[in-house]
């Protein structure tokens, strides 16, 4: 989990020929890994599916790791060589180093925004408490009113992308869209995503995205994105 804290979301935010350079001096080190789930496939069941979840942890999020591994390498080659057709090479690969960094990135900070239910023994579905509540209320009116802002923000998307509450640079929430595989980057701080691909729903929900949106509001986390709003 300290992946997403110590090497991926800095080397982004820096931009892209800063990302390249850290990407590509501590790729030397071990290869980056799946990180590890706390909590088992079929816990975030009604709401998740342990098939779903089998599926989005160990093919998808997977392949964004090995997708990621990949460019590094690919990238220290280029950076080694030093020549004009290389130096071509490593700016080609921006594209994919932002794809497969940021697939890893949202879906390690996903999986510490779910938790199983308050019946099944974790904190899933509790509403946000302390100074990140009385945030949300200052700025939507009410809890209630939040989440019709957010799940409108997620329907509105089309295509592939993620809906996230940041804090920005100013402390002050707001609640963003990205689309594909791009990370919260720049002056904004992630405090809770939903991943609104269909590998995140399909299995389950089929074409009816709207109840995977209303139904994971029952295992969010929210103690993660309170510790990530005082942090």
């Amino acid at each position: 989990m300290s992946l997403a804290r110590t090497a991926l979301r800095p080397a982004l935010r820096a931009g892209s020929s800063a990302a390249t350079k850290a990407f590509s001096t501590s790729a030397a080190r071990a290869q980056y890994k799946l990180p590890d789930l706390p909590y088992d496939f079929g816990a975030l069941e009604p709401f998740i599916s342990a098939r779903i979840m089998e599926v989005h942890y160990t093919k998808h999020h997977q392949t964004y790791v090995n997708g990621l591994n990949t460019t590094l390498d690919t990238l220290n080659s280029s950076l080694s060589a030093q020549s004009v057709p290389e130096l071509q090479k490593t700016v080609s690969l921006q594209k994919a180093l932002n794809f497969h960094a940021g697939g890893h990135l949202n879906h390690t900070l996903f999986w510490e925004n779910l938790s199983p239910s308050a019946k099944q023994g974790g904190v899933g579905g509790e509403p946000p408490s302390g100074k990140l509540a009385s945030e949300i209320e200052k700025k939507w009116g009410s809890f209630e009113n939040f989440k019709k802002a957010f799940n409108g923000s997620l329907a509105a998307i089309q295509g592939s992308g993620w809906s996230w509450l940041v804090k920005d640079g100013n402390g002050e929430l707001q609640i963003v869209e990205r689309a594909n595989q791009d990370p919260v980057v720049g002056p904004f701080k992630p405090l809770l995503g939903v991943d609104a691909w269909e590998h995140a729903y399909y299995l389950q929900y089929e074409n009816r995205k709207v109840e995977y949106f209303d139904a994971i509001w029952n295992v969010l986390n929210w103690k993660t994105a309170e510790k990530r709003f005082e942090a």
